[in-house]
């Protein structure tokens, strides 16, 4: 075993592999940018490195610093993580050559499943199941658009060297083809700087399920599957294991192509085996097919552990230290079932655009794993991934695990930043998730479901208001006293756009009435504390005159000064700003164009991703504020239309 190992990653993956390395006593070397110099992963590593700069092409994209690091500190091998140089071959060869130990797969396992055409061909020779597709070097647009015809739509459109949905796109018509190839390619090129792309037939009711293997350079073994099905914009929001429905002749028919995937190229180290599966009509021996190979450990990879007993980073570094396998295939057992839900700082009602901002408050259930990279006081930064923690449960049948998920999530405290909370409870809820019915379309049918926001609850208000104001401590003998009527006072606050007038009357000792726009809530302390209408408070949280009320849905409601003006009054559609720090990609309008509602006028880049901003109502340009290639912050005025005449 090694004695001290450098981490090339940050946040979360980070500290999940330190959380190991303590275990086993090996020593562990953090790296780190500038804005991340008081890092939760910084904090718990036994030394640490700067390597400067902020956005991850000055800092954990820089491989010669940090083998730099790893030399002047004593390290025999680097764990690379997710993400950044986790899939790099040529870092692999720069680690190696340095006369360290790269913990994961060879160089040229990682060229061999690096681009997705590839891959495929490879996998087709070892006998792999692959789907129906181009994945041809002419990139040609009118050569592609005729091989999306002749697959047959709906296509995929798909970036070679891609992952996390990024140079995805689904086509479902010729007409839609040449704008979608154009933003895939964009989105490739700033992504992995690759533009090629490759096609692929779409299957229309599509379950994503994908297969750990564990090599040690000649032979492999899998440890089952988990699902993904559930996924926005290709991105997994909640994965399980076991897969719901899934049948021993199944498991077995995708357990052996895995691991002949695996053996094919020499796997050493954990990886993940990608089948799209043709949920239509059940699950199918001859209804999977090959779609990638993840060369790292998967951000999914707990739920795995949860079913198996097995600690994969123990593994990973097992095997790179030069040991054997720790056990044969028939060694390995499925207990129970798994969910792991991935918490991030994004506004789902604007469209899960990514945020930024401090955690003013986080804290998670004792009955979960929560694998998480901050704290309380942290701030989600714009250069990296918004994830704030992935939530784990395991019970012993799926409906036992679904129940503690839907619990965890409620029992989940964020505040200071908005979140997918809600969206994840929702999920979790779903009538058709909840009896295993899942597809990768599933929320994109059910959208407007999962995303609505019910309306605010007078008995919430009314428990911000007290938190507000600090009576929702334990009452004190002299509450409620005055000669002539009881005691009381006004306030209003803010729900989203919303100002909603507050009356707090104060009876007594434990008795207090709070009349939310005219609808009174009885507030009353007991033994348990305070009861509003009779059912039992929640956890607030109280900040600079926010009050954040925790539950099954988190609501957030602001004391509202009466001498403050509305800063929203007068709004309209004139101004389109930018949603958050980012790089404008391109401008599509210029001054004096006409545009309508739904254009799109620009793309920011932000978060390692691209979003369109589009036209608020119809109208003129009247001035265009941006550049591409422009850094822009959140707020920032990008375009502005003429007013509207009235």
């Amino acid at each position: 075993m090694f004695d001290t190992i450098l981490i090339a990653n940050r946040g979360e993956i980070a500290c999940r592999v330190i959380d190991t390395c303590r275990r086993l006593g090996v020593r562990t070397v953090a790296v780190h940018s500038d804005v991340d110099a008081q890092a939760r992963h910084v904090e718990m590593a036994d030394v640490a490195v700067s390597l400067g700069g902020a956005s991850p092409a000055e800092s954990y994209l820089r491989g010669d610093a940090i083998i730099a690091a790893a030399q002047a500190t004593g390290a025999q091998a680097i764990h690379p993580g997710y993400g950044f140089l986790s899939e790099n071959p040529d870092f692999v060869d720069a680690v190696e050559a340095a006369g360290l130990v790269f913990i994961g797969p060879s160089a040229s396992a990682i060229r061999a499943m690096g681009l997705k055409d590839a891959a495929k061909a490879l996998m087709a020779e070892a006998g792999v199941p692959v789907v129906p597709g181009y994945q041809g070097s002419d990139q040609s647009p009118d050569l592609l658009a005729r091989e999306a015809e002749a697959i047959g739509y709906p296509v995929l459109i798909k970036a070679v060297a891609g992952g996390g949905g990024k140079g995805m796109r689904l086509v479902e018509a010729p007409k839609g083809f040449a704008d979608a190839l154009a933003s895939a390619q964009s989105e490739a090129k700033t992504a992995f700087g690759n533009a090629h792309v490759l096609i692929e037939k779409y299957i229309t009711s599509p379950r994503h399920i994908e297969v750990q293997v564990f090599g040690d350079g000649e032979t492999a073994v899998h440890l089952f599957e988990r699902d993904c099905s559930l996924q926005r914009r290709h991105q997994k929001v909640i994965e399980e294991a076991p897969a719901p429905g899934m049948t021993p002749e199944m498991r077995d028919a995708m357990g052996h192509a895995a691991v002949r995937a695996a053996e094919a190229i020499g796997y050493k180290g954990a990886g993940t085996v990608e089948f799209i599966v043709d949920g239509s009509d059940g699950l199918r021996p001859d209804g999977f097919w090959f779609m990638e190979m993840n060369t790292r450990l998967q951000v999914e990879h707990p739920v795995t552990e949860a079913i198996t007993g097995v600690d994969l980073v123990e593994w990973q570094l097992r095997v790179a230290a030069g040991e054997p396998l720790p056990c044969v295939q028939g060694d390995l057992t499925i207990t129970g079932h798994s969910f792991e839900a991935r918490l991030y700082a994004e506004d789902v009602p604007a469209g899960f655009l990514p945020a930024t901002g401090r955690l003013a408050h986080l804290a998670f259930p004792k009955g979960a794993r929560a694998d998480t990279g901050v704290r309380t006081g942290d701030v989600i930064s714009p250069h990296y991934d918004p994830m704030i923690a992935k939530v784990i449960v395991h019970g012993s049948s799926r409906a036992i695990a679904l129940r503690k998920l839907r619990q965890a999530l409620a029992e989940t405290q964020v505040a200071g930043t908005v979140t997918n909370l809600a969206f994840l409870g929702a999920l979790a809820r779903h009538e058709g998730f909840s009896v295993g019915d899942v597809d990768t379309g599933l929320i994109g049918r059910d959208l407007v479901a999962l995303t609505d926001v019910p309306d605010l609850a007078p008995a919430v208000t009314a428990q911000a208001v007290l938190a507000l104001v600090g009576l929702d401590r334990a009452p004190q003998n002299l509450d409620g006293f005055a000669l002539w009527a009881p005691v009381a006072q006004e306030l209003a606050v803010a729900f989203g756009e919303d100002i909603l007038g507050c009356r707090i009357t104060t009876r007594g000792p434990g008795e207090i009435d709070v009349a939310v726009n005219g609808q009174i809530v009885a507030a009353r302390y007991g033994a348990n504390g305070w009861r509003f209408d009779g059912q039992p408070g929640a956890a607030v949280f109280v900040e600079d005159g926010v009050a954040t009320v925790f539950g099954d849905l988190t609501t957030v409601l602001r004391r509202v000064d009466p001498l403050d003006v509305d800063a929203g009054a007068g709004a309209s559609g004139d101004l389109i700003e930018a949603p958050m720090p980012g790089l404008v990609r391109q401008v599509f309008v210029s001054a004096g164009a006409t545009v309508a509602k739904g254009d799109r006028l620009a793309i920011l880049e932000a978060m390692k991703m691209e979003h369109s901003l589009l036209a608020a109502r119809d109208g003129v340009v009247a001035e265009v504020m941006a550049q591409a290639g422009s850094q822009v912050e959140a707020g920032a005025v990008l375009i502005r239309l003429e007013e509207e005449e009235i």
